[in-house]
């Protein structure tokens, strides 16, 4: 398909009034939620390096599942090599991150706040989803900082394991912190994402993990209205999910950015419909629209990268207004379906 997007005029975004609709929210008091804090982050950093064996021993009793994951999938170690190896590595990153530690420790020396956040929004979707097995533990880790994993609505540093979710702490140390600015941190992760490095988004890619666990994704190769429609979709879950978190933590724009998204919808919808965008499947033009990017080149260097992600919302949002379906149902209702039946075309 021919990509028309030089023809297209140039939006420059300005900044706006805010706009964003928001749902009754049921009561959840009645839900009782039993969320185990354990900082895996602490205990793995008090390991004796001179005695790493025994340390190692009581370590894997204490966290029998994640240990396994930290080694293997966030170190990267792998179950193929042997103990000396992995005791290496592991004396290796303990050395070589001390100063994260320390960070760390400075940043989050107490997480009841964050834990009481994830455990009110564990109470919303046992209300939506009674039948969704919830985690039982909240487990706090460091790991490297360029551990950063690949979800459906966005990539973070934050995981979700059999039993657990887990936290990455190394990466939500504030969008100043020094390593984060420096000319390495900036080589892995430029300021327009880094920015979202901040505690605050601790609780709410917590619940993206869960989302994708409820729903795994499954359009990659799909044209890209069924992408934006999914993720849109996601996104108005979430927003369920989190009914008081604020809706550009949420999105990860800046609160501008969404703002002036609100007001310049039609023309960003104008952007899709006449550049014949919707329906292609070609993957270099649909990352310009879904994922991380610094803005969307077509909209001017002030837009949101990932644009794609708030008009899929704002199309399941037209759809849900005439739909009084539950979020199982919306889940499970085709992409297509939403959009064609949204009849979404903003003014």
């Amino acid at each position: 398909m021919k990509q028309k997007i030089a023809e297209f005029i140039v939006i420059i975004l300005i900044f706006s009034s805010c706009h964003s609709p928001h749902n009754n929210i049921p009561d959840v008091s009645h839900i009782h939620i039993n969320l185990q804090l354990q900082r895996f982050d602490q205990d793995f950093f008090a390991i004796d390096t001179n005695h790493i064996d025994n340390s190692i021993t009581s370590l894997q009793k204490k966290y029998p599942s994640f240990f396994k994951d930290f080694t293997n999938n966030i170190l990267g170690i792998g179950t193929y090599k042997n103990d000396v190896v992995q005791n290496a590595t592991i004396k290796n990153f303990i050395q070589s991150y001390t100063s994260v530690k320390t960070a760390v420790d400075k940043s989050f020396k107490d997480l009841q706040l964050i834990q009481k956040e994830i455990e009110e929004s564990f109470k919303y979707i046992k209300y939506y989803f009674p039948n969704y097995t919830l985690p039982t533990k909240l487990i706090t880790f460091i790991g490297p900082v360029d551990a950063y994993f690949q979800g459906s609505l966005d990539e973070y540093g934050d995981v979700f394991t059999q039993d657990a979710i887990a936290i990455g702490l190394q990466l939500h140390l504030g969008k100043e912190y020094s390593l984060y600015t420096s000319q390495i941190g900036q080589a892995l992760y430029p300021s327009y994402i880094s920015r979202r490095f901040e505690p605050a988004y601790i609780t709410v890619n917590s619940i993206k993990n869960i989302i994708d666990d409820i729903d795994p994704d499954n359009t990659i190769g799909k044209p890209l209205i069924d992408q934006m429609v999914d993720k849109g979709k996601r996104l108005y879950i979430l927003n369920r999910l989190l009914p008081e978190t604020a809706d550009s933590l949420k999105i990860g724009y800046t609160q501008t950015q969404l703002n002036d998204c609100y007001t310049h919808e039609s023309m960003i919808w104008s952007l899709f419909v006449q550049n014949d965008l919707l329906y292609t499947i070609e993957p270099n033009i649909i990352k310009n629209y879904i994922g991380n990017s610094p803005n969307t080149q077509a909209l001017g260097d002030a837009s949101p990268g990932n644009i794609g992600l708030f008009v899929g919302w704002q199309i399941v949002n037209k759809y849900m207004q005439s739909n009084n379906i539950s979020l199982d149902s919306l889940l499970k209702m085709p992409n297509r379906t939403v959009f064609e039946q949204s009849h979404y075309k903003p003014k």
